[in-house]
C-alpha cells in the first residue's frame, strides 16, 4: 500500500513520524509533495521517504492519499490532481472547514472514496487524537484501513460529520491551549525560583499524569480534582483563584471561537 501526502507541514510530518515510529508503514511506503524544494528535501532527509514538488506524481501513486494542505489551498490543489487520482484511492482530508460535500463538488467525480478527519500534533509522540467521518462510497473495510493508519499514532474515532467542527475545537486545536497552560505554570515556577528546564518538566509531567488518570480511572474530572483538594489545603486555594479568574469560562469561550471559525472556513 502506498501512502501519499500532499502537503508536508507540521501536521503531515507528525502523522508520518507516528506511522514510521509505530512500524505500520516503512519509508518506502510513503511519498509526499510540498510546494517548495527546500521542504521536500528537509522531509526526505528526516524520514528517508520519497518526496517531490509534483502533486500529480503523489496523487497518481497513492492508494491512500492525505490532503494535508491549508484549507485556502484546496481549490487549486484539487483542481490540479482531480483527473490524476485513481478511482479506488482513499482520499483523506485533514483540513478544518472543508466538509465531504465540498470535497465531492471540488473533485467532480462521484465515484471517489472520500474521508474527512482531524488529527492533532501529538501524533508525533504517538499520542494523537483524531475524529473521522466517511463519504457514502467508503466501505467498512476502507474505513478500517484508514483508522488503522490513524491509530498508529494515537486514538481515532468515527464521529458524525456534524461534530467535526467540535473535534477541531476539543482536540485538533487544543494542544495549543494545553501548551499555553504548561508554559504559564512553568513561568510561575521560574518566578518562584525553579530552573526553567526543570519547571517545564514538572509542569508537563503533571499534565501528562493528570490526563492519564482521566483516561485510565474512568473517574469524572471533578472527582479527581476533589481528590487533590484537601480541606484547608494549598490546592483548594489555587482552585479558588482559577475560579475567580474564570478559567472554565475562558476555556469554553476559546473553544467556542475555534469551533465557529471552523464552521466559517
Amino acid at each position: 500500500m502506498k501512502i501519499g501526502f500532499i502537503g508536508l507541514g507540521n501536521m503531515a510530518t507528525a502523522m508520518i513520524g507516528g506511522m514510521l515510529q509505530k512500524g505500520i508503514a516503512k519509508p518506502v511506503d510513503i511519498i509526499g509533495s510540498s510546494k517548495t524544494e527546500a521542504t521536500a528535501e528537509k522531509v526526505k532527509s528526516k524520514f528517508n521517504i520519497n518526496t517531490s514538488t509534483d502533486n500529480k506524481t503523489v496523487a497518481a501513486q497513492a492508494d491512500v492519499l492525505f490532503l494535508a494542505v491549508k484549507p485556502i489551498f484546496f481549490p487549486e490543489v484539487i483542481a490540479e490532481i482531480k483527473d490524476t487520482v485513481k478511482a479506488d484511492t482513499l482520499i483523506v482530508s485533514i483540513a478544518a472547514g472543508r466538509n465531504l460535500q465540498y470535497l465531492k463538488d471540488a473533485f467532480g467525480r462521484p465515484e471517489l472514496k472520500l474521508i474527512r478527519c482531524m488529527p492533532n500534533t501529538p501524533a508525533l509522540v504517538l499520542e494523537g487524537c483524531t475524529g473521522v467521518c466517511a463519504g457514502e462510497n467508503v466501505t467498512e473495510e476502507d474505513l478500517e484501513q484508514v483508522l488503522a493508519l490513524l491509530r498508529s499514532f494515537g486514538i481515532a474515532s468515527v464521529v458524525p460529520e456534524r461534530l467535526m467542527d467540535v473535534v477541531v475545537g476539543v482536540s485538533g486545536s487544543s494542544p495549543a491551549y494545553v501548551f499555553m497552560f504548561i508554559e504559564a505554570m512553568a513561568d510561575e515556577a521560574v518566578a518562584a525560583g525553579m530552573p526553567r528546564k526543570q519547571a517545564y518538566e514538572f509542569a508537563a509531567q503533571s499534565v501528562l499524569g493528570s490526563a492519564k488518570m482521566v483516561l485510565e480511572t474512568g473517574k469524572h474530572p471533578g472527582e479527581l480534582k476533589d481528590m487533590v483538594c484537601s480541606p484547608g489545603g494549598t490546592t483548594i486555594q489555587a482552585v479558588k483563584v482559577l475560579e475567580e479568574k474564570g478559567l472554565r469560562a475562558a476555556v469554553m469561550d476559546a473553544m467556542d471561537a475555534c469551533i465557529e471559525k471552523s464552521k466559517c472556513m
